[in-house]
């Protein structure tokens, strides 16, 4: 097919991704949570991130629909069975970020600004690796992505705190891409005893007071030294660019805090190089 000129996006890191690329004028819709960049919000809303309003996108008369993961499933179904084309993106590691990021730049023929995009965020984590690797300990993380039923970090989240310096406790869920298989049984938490804890409630503001109350987290290192962090979910939980540039120094920041802690020196900030190629 022709490079597509009219690209309805329902998910925020394709057009984040569109926009770093320069193509922002192909996009012609885009889902209620986009927020990268803030010029997005004047792009017509037409989905939410489950259910999205059919008659608005065929309206739009988009060349292409980029959908996301199994979530959007439905809507993609229904929109191909009116007629349009629908590109489900499904990437669940950081190698399939990236993967996404080049296949999105090919087909609006910006291949070169794709890798050159690839290539600075990749230097990115490399030096946020590099300044990790410093640490005298690694804080032992525990990230949660909701809080009815409690479920932990999805595959590229746990990847990024690992480059960002920390370790999971929950490592044997972190391939599981379905969110009703990374549930997690909150005394279980405790019993592996994080020494940090990063929440990020999609759609929500953390509740920190709720989650100290749960029984028994009182005992946790995490909750003992106040080492309970919310970061925005349009900066983690989104499979693209942002989760591999602020999202990824936030959580740096914090574990570079609480390494310094446990060893008993002074806390340093994260490495300003890393951070700048961010």
């Amino acid at each position: 097919m022709n490079s597509p000129r009219r690209i309805v996006c329902l998910s925020d890191e394709t057009a984040e991704t569109l926009y770093l690329l320069g193509e922002q004028d192909r996009i012609v819709g885009v889902s209620g949570f986009s927020t990268r960049p803030p010029e997005v919000r004047s792009k017509p809303r037409i989905s939410a991130f489950r259910d999205a309003n059919l008659d608005a996108i065929v309206a739009l008369k988009p060349d292409l629909v980029l959908t996301f993961s199994d979530v959007q499933a439905e809507i993609t179904r229904q929109l191909v069975l009116r007629g349009l084309s629908v590109l489900n993106f499904n990437q669940r590691t950081v190698s399939e970020i990236f993967d996404a990021i080049a296949l999105l730049a090919r087909g609006v023929e910006k291949p070169r600004e794709g890798d050159a995009l690839i290539a600075t965020r990749r230097a990115g984590l490399d030096e946020i690796s590099t300044d990790a690797q410093a640490f005298a300990q690694r804080p032992s993380v525990y990230f949660e992505e909701w809080h009815e039923p409690l479920i932990s970090g999805i595959g590229w989240v746990e990847e990024l705190v690992e480059i960002a310096g920390g370790k999971v406790v929950f490592p044997e869920l972190r391939h599981c891409g379905k969110a009703q298989d990374r549930i997690v049984d909150p005394g279980e938490v405790l019993r592996r005893n994080p020494q940090v804890i990063f929440a990020s409630w999609c759609g929500m503001k953390v509740d920190f007071e709720a989650m100290r109350a749960r029984p028994g987290w009182s005992a946790i290192d995490a909750v003992r030294h106040g080492r309970m962090y919310e970061i925005p979910s349009s900066s983690i939980l989104q499979p693209g660019p942002a989760a591999l540039t602020d999202g990824i120094r936030m959580i740096h920041e914090k574990l570079a805090l609480a390494a310094a802690s446990e060893n008993g020196a002074p806390a340093p900030g994260a490495n300003p190089r890393a951070a700048s190629l961010l």
